[in-house]
């Protein structure tokens, strides 16, 4: 009995900050009905031609459908995460649209142009990450890519500084109706070490970029795999947050874009 005791105190003091204290959930795995739901709780109104390279992705498969973000990273590539292109069957992508329901053009992707990483695991929230091959598009005003880091900065912490996250969707956890229009907010990025306090360190990898929620301002369901950007550089793919609530207080995590350079550079050469 004694040895036994031991064994689970052993156990349970090498998990202490291993497994989270909250729950991380998905924001699309928040949406209880087949509605697009996306948000940024308490965020600001984007002007047209503001976040360009912002998409829309209206995800469907033969049960449900979806809504998420993603980020135009090259006239045939969308990179969004990749809990949102799994189990799909197809994409619909909204390119330029300020006011959600009214994009400058539209395509149809079907599920055989997804890259979704060979390693995803939705256990541990690990390599949260996808492709999505699109047909050639011409850059404008309101349609254009975003630059990715560069290969060299994969050491880059990013932590004090302030990115902005972009999305459609509710405003508030009380909240009934989507937005109508794209949505921003400046969040402070926080230590892994930090956010590790959160969720785990089994959770929070290298892998991952957290940053803090004050006075309610987050992201939430629909802007899963949505864009952080730091001065014009796409650094994050909205990934997970607490499942107490998007108005919580609590860290939100993005998939950390810089990890990833050399899969994104395998795949589609950019």
């Amino acid at each position: 009995m004694k040895v036994f005791v031991v064994l689970v105190l052993a156990l349970a003091s090498a998990s202490a900050g291993l497994l989270p204290n909250v729950a991380p959930v998905h924001p699309r795995d928040r949406v209880s009905t087949q509605s697009i739901t996306g948000r940024i709780t308490n965020g600001k109104d984007a002007v047209a031609g503001q976040f360009p390279y912002q998409v829309g992705l209206s995800f469907s498969s033969s049960a449900s459908s979806w809504w998420c973000g993603g980020s135009i990273i090259g006239n045939k590539w969308v990179l969004t995460a990749a809990h949102c292109t799994d189990g799909a069957a197809s994409v619909t992508i909204y390119y330029g649209a300020t006011v959600r329901t009214r994009p400058e053009f539209t395509q149809i992707v079907s599920a055989s142009k997804f890259r979704q990483h060979e390693n995803y695991m939705a256990l541990t929230v690990r390599n949260d990450i996808s492709l999505i091959q699109t047909s050639s598009v011409s850059f404008s005003a309101s349609v254009n890519k975003i630059n990715l880091p560069a290969i060299s900065s994969r050491y880059s912490t990013y932590e004090g500084k302030t990115a902005v996250a972009s999305g459609w969707g509710l405003t508030s956890d009380s909240a009934t109706a989507v937005a109508r229009d794209l949505q921003y907010v400046d969040l402070t990025i926080i230590s892994n070490a930090l956010c590790q306090k959160t969720f785990g360190s089994m959770i929070v990898t290298s892998r991952v970029l957290c940053v803090a929620t004050p006075n309610k301002s987050s992201t939430c369901q629909g802007d899963s795999g949505g864009p952080l950007a730091l001065d014009g550089v796409l650094i994050g793919a909205t990934s997970f947050g607490s499942a107490d609530g998007c108005e919580s207080g609590a860290p939100v995590a993005f998939t950390r874009i810089t990890y990833f350079r050399d899969w994104i550079k395998g795949i589609s050469g950019i």
